[in-house]
């Protein structure tokens, strides 16, 4: 029996991607809310800055405003004012100093600042060995922000650094779209809950957690439909309610044909179904639907492996920018760094992996021992995957693609 060819990972994530248009918003469907309330959510508008930042010359540091062409190397010279950040200063007089604090406004005729390690205080002058240069550590006004430009995009998920940027310019409210509305479920007679008593041949269901906790970091708005019976009435009633009630339908596990294995039979009957195998280690199968709703409209579905690692990195790879492009987010993917393998990877897999990986004391690569899709431990002593091509034996020293975990949550 020949199997069909697997696909490679940059065409199954292209195809994915091209099936997760951002959804379609009204002008009503924006919210606007304070900055400070709105982390990881996804900007609705350009913001446009009404000021420039900093909005006055000011100092870099501690030390003395002064004009240079008024200084001689080891001269005494008056100080006619003192400045603290916050302060409005007077026009600096000729032939004299100013007191200047961090941050504070650059008087008027000073055109640079020297700092308080380089002046020697003498009774109540202050003299300068060492000259400075017109413009030596002076923020200028507006060299950070122009009034007027643009400083967040629409489509920017919000950062806290986003966040603080905006504060930066004056902007205390923030118009973002909504949440996405996402739906999961998990099938499995054999799964268990935490503090249940766990029954011969049943497993605790550690895949709920990771996945309500990624699709939660990731802004959205969770429906947790839990554990669904094996049985098919109860899975096609589960993608009804997850269609009714949301954007997307995520689930692991589920998709064989076995006889116990009803997501798939369930999705064909409520919509459509399309399933890729994938070149890649850990995750090979994934599935993505349609699921009808009784107003004509449909719910995304994305069916992901049920082994825990291949879950967690299928997630990461595919329906973190899938849901990143449903909600209007420009980001994708982290660019690869190439960072020293510290280890040997002599037999490579025919598909493209994914290697669990931390750095070490050196700054090189440590490779997790055990490499199975079912070793959730490796996910969380890992910074990273190391994005490995089809065949590529790594060797000590070798310099890898990482993928830095944080990038990818």
């Amino acid at each position: 029996m020949n199997r069909p060819a697997l696909l490679d990972f940059d065409e199954a994530r292209r195809q994915l991607l091209e099936l997760a248009q951002p959804l379609a918003l009204r002008e009503g469907d924006f919210e606007d809310l304070p900055t400070n309330d709105a982390l990881d959510r996804v900007l609705a508008r350009d913001q446009v800055s009404t000021l420039d930042v900093p909005p006055m010359d000011n100092s870099q540091m501690d030390g003395y405003a002064v004009r240079a062409a008024d200084l001689v190397a080891g001269q005494p010279m008056a100080v006619s004012q003192r400045i603290a950040a916050g302060e409005v200063a007077a026009p600096l007089a000729a032939g004299t100093a100013a007191r200047i604090f961090t941050g504070a406004m650059v008087p008027a005729g000073a055109d640079a600042v020297i700092m308080q390690e380089q002046a020697v205080l003498d009774g109540g002058q202050v003299r300068f060995d060492i000259l400075p240069a017109a413009g030596d550590w002076i923020r200028r006004t507006g060299e950070d922000i122009r009034r007027d430009s643009v400083v967040l995009t629409a489509g920017t998920r919000l950062t806290p650094q986003a966040l603080g940027l905006a504060a930066s310019v004056g902007l205390a409210m923030l118009p973002v779209r909504p949440r996405l509305r996402v739906a999961c479920f998990f099938t499995g007679d054999e799964l268990a809950m935490p503090g249940e008593t766990l029954a011969p041949g049943a497993i605790y269901n550690s895949n709920r957690f990771v996945l309500v906790a990624l699709l939660r970091r990731l802004g959205c708005d969770v429906t947790d439909l839990g554990i669904v019976p094996d049985s098919l009435d109860a899975t096609r009633s589960a993608l009804r309610e997850a269609a009714r009630r949301c954007d997307l339908i995520v689930t692991s596990g589920g998709m064989s044909v076995g006889e116990e294995d009803h997501v798939r039979p369930a999705l064909e009957a409520e919509g459509s179904l399309r399933t890729w195998q994938i070149a890649i280690k850990p995750g090979k199968p994934l599935a993505w639907g349609a699921v009808r709703r009784a107003d004509g409209g449909s719910a995304h579905f994305i069916g992901l492996p049920g082994n825990p690692v291949s879950s967690f990195v299928t997630f990461l790879l595919f329906v973190r920018p899938f849901i990143l492009r449903l909600q209007g987010a420009t980001d994708r993917l982290p660019r690869p760094i190439a960072v020293r393998a510290d280890f040997d990877w002599p037999k490579p897999d025919r598909r493209r992996e994914f290697l669990r990986v931390r750095f070490n004391q050196a700054g090189g690569l440590d490779l997790f021992a055990n490499q199975g899709s079912g070793v959730l431990t490796s996910t969380v002593w890992a910074d990273g995957l190391i994005d490995n091509p089809p065949l590529q034996a790594i060797r000590r020293g070798d310099l890898v693609a990482f993928l830095p975990m944080e990038g990818l949550l």
